[in-house]
């Protein structure tokens, strides 16, 4: 029987249940492997694959297009180089490269051999880097040569540094051939196989682990619910150091027979022309992603492409369908995962905006539940007998997943390297005394069909007049307005005012209209949640994974002294924005406005 398609233009949420209960079971029948065979690993995996894929492509870069046999030979010589070094299991071996074909070859070779990689941020400061290096204990690292200068720098400013490689010539002359029982080093699926590094915006980065169960799991899962096979081919421009970009994007695929099409970074006007030109049937997005390539102008590849699918995360409901529509995807796969979490919602259906629903099959797996958070205490909200309070329909709470589930459901949480930052994430005595739950420092809302929304980081929102503000909301708001490219919602210190008013800084085009976004924002905000300053500039500064980032934006407030973008102001009682000057904003200091 064939199975269920849907056009883009129709409802996504009807007619396709036998479609989306296909992809559960497809993703359960793949990850079964990994739950029950205690010897299973992703190298293990790859071999299994290797056999019948060997002349086929496996990586595809701007360099060079290598066959599944010659990445084999790649990862074999990188596992003999870390048994020649002395690197014992455990061992913790750092990686500093840019994505290319070589990447995920490296770090295979390395966990082969039972090292634990470290995966850093290619874009962080020499201190950074330090501390990175420094939490995870590396024993040696492994630089490119575009950054090999930069890894100097930070081992310099260690007391034990990691004994530093060079890319290219770490395992030159080592043997490709498969490793034999004498070189073979057992790797149990509980052993630690990568750190993966948050993204730091609240602090130094923290390790996050990443078992190779975890890795097997991940990959295994996403290729049954994308139904990965040897037709297809990956476009992957996202960073190789994060776990979608690194491991997601390219294990599911590989582990099917597929080939991945690696890009430096992601680029709006050659992103058409290069999906066309290598045949890619997957992309793995961001949202932002999504939202440059919206506001690009139109080109002829795109109508040339052979995209049946586009899987990530952050796809904004407002852009959800413009995108899907102009470029005519097929089908778009949004999901909702952390690296260090121990749960992820998956949105099979296809319903715009929704970040996932669990099937009421899987519920006791995933084990996610809401609740309510608490602003003045800045933890979830407790009840008269001490305990967390489920949210109801449509009400947003934090989402907390319960750990040391059901046998056979989801992994534990598996922490960071460090023990003080694990059990800062852990919520004891949730439901009933002596229960655990991850908190995801997330808050979201179920509907009544029981999709998942995103609201907004812990953090990231602010109260106004009393009142929750979601800058995602707000920014999702702002973003829709003609001639308005992106938005980022953050709240500032108002002299004179309890809470922090709101304020977005807004990339703009030509065609926008401060009187069309003020009547826009009093059209679809409530008073307490329309932004009171706008910083107007062509584009927005984002981390490396395409975030906002708000922290410095909030700590420059709307000081024309020292920003030099245009920043307007709603003064109280006035029908729209007006410019902030100097001379405006010592009198919002001197607290001449009450609003």
């Amino acid at each position: 029987m064939q199975e269920t398609e849907l056009h883009p233009s129709e409802s996504p949420a009807t007619g396709a249940n036998r479609s989306v209960n296909r992809d559960w079971l497809r993703a359960l029948q793949r990850t079964a492997l990994s739950e029950q065979n205690s010897c299973s690993t992703l190298p293990l995996a790859f071999d299994e694959v290797l056999a019948a894929q060997k002349d086929a492509l496996a990586v595809i870069d701007e360099r060079e297009r290598v066959t599944y046999a010659e990445f084999s030979r790649r990862a074999n010589r990188y596992a003999r180089w870390a048994l020649a070094e002395g690197l014992q299991k455990g061992d913790v071996v750092a990686l500093l490269m840019g994505n290319c074909a070589d990447y995920a070859a490296v770090w295979l070779g390395l966990t082969r051999a039972g090292a634990v990689v470290a995966l850093l941020n290619i874009n962080l400061p020499a201190q950074s880097l330090a501390h990175c290096l420094r939490i995870v204990k590396a024993k040696a690292a492994i630089a490119d040569a575009a950054l090999h200068g930069a890894c100097l720098s930070a081992c310099a400013l260690l007391e034990e540094p990691p004994r530093l490689h060079r890319h290219g010539e770490t395992a030159a002359g080592f043997s490709g051939e498969p490793l034999g029982p004498a070189e073979m080093r057992e790797i149990a699926p509980g052993d630690r196989a990568l750190y993966i590094f948050t993204s730091g915006t609240t602090g130094l980065p923290k390790a996050a682990i990443v078992t190779h169960r975890r890795v097997l799991s991940w990959s295994l899962w996403f290729s049954g619910l994308i139904d990965a096979g040897p037709q297809d081919r990956m476009y992957n421009c996202l960073p190789m150091y994060h776990s979608v970009g690194g491991v997601v994007a390219v294990w599911s695929v590989l582990l099917s027979g597929g080939s991945v099409v690696v890009r430096a970074r992601f680029s709006a006007s050659a992103f058409w022309r290069d999906v066309a030109a290598e045949g890619c049937t997957l992309f793995q997005y961001i949202g932002e992603l999504c939202r440059y390539l919206l506001n690009a102008p139109d080109c002829e590849a795109q109508e040339r492409h052979r995209l049946r699918l586009a899987v990530g995360n952050g796809l904004r409901a407002d852009i959800w369908k413009p995108f899907q529509r102009r470029f005519a995807i097929p089908r778009v796969l949004e999901f909702y995962a952390a690296t260090e979490s121990n749960f992820s919602l998956y949105n099979v259906e296809g319903e715009p905006g929704a970040i996932g629903r669990i099937p009421a099959f899987l519920a006791p797996r995933f084990g996610v539940a809401l609740v309510r958070f608490d602003e003045a205490s800045g933890k979830p909200a407790r009840d008269a007998e001490g305990r967390c309070i489920r949210c109801g329909v449509d009400e947003a709470g934090e989402a907390i997943a319960r750990i040391e589930a059901l046998k056979g459901a989801s992994p534990n949480f598996e922490g960071y390297a460090s023990a003080a930052d694990s059990e800062k994430k852990i919520l004891r005595d949730v439901f009933e005394k002596g229960d655990a739950y991850m908190r995801s420092g997330d808050l979201m809302r179920k509907d009544a069909r029981g999709f998942y929304y995103f609201v907004d980081r812990l953090g990231d929102s602010f109260r106004w007049k009393g009142e929750n503000v979601s800058t995602l909301e707000v920014a999702e708001i702002l973003a829709a307005c003609p001639g308005v490219r992106d938005a980022n919602v953050y709240g500032v210190v108002a002299p004179g005012c309890e809470g922090r008013a709101g304020m977005a800084a807004l990339a703009v085009d030509e065609g926008f209209d401060l009187c069309a976004l003020r009547r826009e924002v009093e059209a679809k905000l409530p008073p307490y949640a329309r932004p009171l300053f706008l910083r107007l500039s062509r584009t927005l500064e984002t981390t490396e994974t395409f975030k906002h980032k708000k922290q410095a934006l909030a700590a420059q407030g709307f000081d024309p002294q020292i920003i030099e973008d245009a920043l307007y102001f709603s003064p109280p009682g006035a029908e729209g924005y007006v410019s902030l000057d100097v001379i405006a904003y010592r009198r919002i200091g001197a607290g001449e406005f009450r609003w």
